[in-house]
């Protein structure tokens, strides 16, 4: 035979190979428990989705489903742990907006690319952040805002260097053409004390943070930056409608594992999360201050994430932005 034609029939060979077991590991699968790196500490929404969804995994699959906490470093330390982790389905990560999107351009060295080194398998929630000012300000509206920075020093606090709501006020200062001065803290409780003070002007906080601060009258609330507006205050104008067309900025989260996970395996998954976050009992503890359920196909979401990559890469150089 010659070697050409016995090169072809080995590919075939090795390829069938692989699709056989790839099938039997998909109708198998998940044969033993599996382990979800979450790259912050306990108790936050990465965790608490994580946790909620594991548990109901568990009730699915009868396999253990264990929580593997791993904070640190901006979500670098469980993401490079599940980046490297075997491709077989068992090691999922609940990736976020900035160990998935920003990080890239935040970090001049990652241990991990996000695009090369996962597959995206389904989006868990998405959460807008809120735009709020000193109860005392005489801000009332997007435009006025804009009109203040325009004619006035202002400055803006964010959650720390390269923190969501840090992007979310550098989008908003490039599209609105004005010139603020970032004011870092050391997480969202410091900043908002200080926008409640007047020391600095506005703040795109959380909305599970904010919302019983501005139901409390200690913040004023004047936009979201989701494209619609939130179920958790409908009162409460977009940025877009408000002032600003266009401007769009959302935090999300969802399940990746690493790339080389076989196709029906990682089908498996979003069909078994998706009828998770379908249900209503997950859907009330999931879906509140803000937060929507997203669920979706690994496709639309794979898509999704690089659109971000992109947009907050734009974001992220224009502002000249370097957390390390």
């Amino acid at each position: 035979m010659p070697q050409q034609t016995c090169n072809k029939n080995c590919l075939r060979a090795c390829a069938l190979s692989f699709a056989l077991a790839a099938a039997a590991q998909a109708q198998t699968f998940p044969a033993k428990p599996l382990r979800i790196l979450v790259p912050f500490a306990p108790g936050g929404s990465s965790d608490i989705q994580a946790r909620i969804i594991g548990q109901k995994l568990t009730e699915a699959w009868g396999q253990t489903v264990i929580i593997d906490n791993r904070g640190g470093a901006g979500g670098i330390v469980a993401a490079e742990i599940a980046a490297h982790a075997p491709a077989d389905g068992y090691t999922l990560f609940m990736g976020h907006i900035g160990t998935q999107a920003a990080n890239p351009s935040l970090y001049r060295t990652l241990p991990y690319d996000p695009a090369r080194d996962f597959a995206a398998v389904v989006m868990t929630i998405t959460q807008p952040t809120i735009l709020v000012v000193p109860p005392t300000s005489p801000v009332n509206s997007v435009a006025d805002l804009i009109a203040l920075a325009r004619s006035n020093k202002t400055a803006y606090a964010s959650a720390g260097n390269g923190s969501p709501n840090h992007l979310a006020g550098e989008m908003f200062k490039a599209m609105a053409k004005i010139d603020s001065t970032h004011v870092p803290y050391k997480g969202s409780a410091p900043a908002e004390l200080d926008v409640m003070a007047g020391r600095v002007q506005f703040f795109f906080d959380t909305m599970i943070a904010a919302m019983p601060l501005v139901n409390a009258s200690k913040l004023k609330a004047i936009a979201v930056s989701s494209a619609k507006r939130s179920a958790a205050a409908p009162a409460v104008p977009t940025v877009a409608e408000a002032g600003l067309p266009g401007y769009e900025f959302m935090t999300w989260n969802g399940f990746f594992v690493p790339a080389g996970t076989p196709a029906a395996t990682i089908a498996k998954l979003n069909a078994q999360i998706a009828a998770i976050l379908a249900m209503p009992e997950v859907a009330r503890k999931l879906a509140g201050d803000g937060a929507e359920i997203a669920a979706g196909s690994p496709r639309s979401f794979a898509q999704f994430v690089e659109k971000e990559r992109q947009k907050l890469a734009r974001v992220i150089t224009a502002a000249q932005i370097r957390v390390d």
